[in-house]
């Protein structure tokens, strides 16, 4: 029904960059919340940022002003532009959404991505 596909990570050393995309698509009424999460090896799954879909954003603690969270509505994308990375930044990042969709009836469900991996090296 609803698909979300994650893209934009991969490799690369401390202090670089990397911009993750995660695109939905399906029978789509609306997106309310969309968000970022990270899970590292050995560690539960965390809050990286999300947004509303009037641009209300949060994030982790960790955060530190180092990523920026947005979203384009009309193309159903929500982005994460990741600067001064870190080693410890290292993890699968998932994509996830609050959707609204019309399947009979209408209802809000929430969908996952498959992940994207980061790896930061020092």
């Amino acid at each position: 029904q609803v698909q979300l596909v994650e893209s934009g990570g991969g490799l690369v050393q401390a202090g670089g960059s990397l911009r993750l995309s995660c695109a939905a698509s399906g029978n789509i009424l609306s997106i309310n919340v969309m968000g970022w999460y990270r899970q590292a090896p050995g560690k539960q799954r965390e809050l990286v940022a999300s947004i509303t879909s009037n641009n209300i954003t949060r994030s982790g603690d960790f955060v530190e002003g180092r990523f920026t969270i947005s979203r384009d509505n009309a193309k159903n994308t929500m982005y994460l532009q990741m600067n001064s990375l870190k080693p410890e930044d290292t993890a699968v990042y998932y994509c996830q959404a609050d959707v609204t969709i019309l399947v009979g009836v209408r209802g809000t469900f929430r969908y996952w991505g498959q992940g994207t991996q980061v790896t930061v090296s020092s």
